[in-house]
């Protein structure tokens, strides 16, 4: 018989920057194809020196978590094409971290 451990201690996460930044874009009100959207993230990215791994893998992590964005509500996409929506701050490490302290 097995048995299954959970997980009780507090878990201290890093801010995710790729999502950060993927926020900080669509804040914008504004609708990116995902190329145009991905060369905005890559740019600020680079200028706060948080880019690793390659821009191929960005390309595909930034990817991934604009369509987790999207399941959540909190990316409209519209064909090939993304949009904010007005709760897409919720996304930011910054709402998560606050969210924590309040609950």
């Amino acid at each position: 018989m097995s048995t299954t451990s959970k997980r009780t201690r507090y878990s201290r996460r890093l801010p995710d920057h790729v999502t950060d930044e993927l926020v900080n874009v669509l804040v914008e009100k504004k609708i990116f194809g995902f190329n145009d959207l991905f060369e905005r993230v890559f740019e600020n990215l680079k200028a706060r020196n948080a880019v690793s791994g390659g821009e191929e893998m960005l390309r595909l992590r930034a990817y991934e978590k604009l369509q987790n964005l999207v399941t959540r509500g909190l990316v409209e996409k519209i064909g090939k094409e993304y949009k904010g929506t007005a709760r897409v701050h919720e996304a930011s490490s910054a709402f998560v971290a606050s969210q924590m302290q309040d609950g």
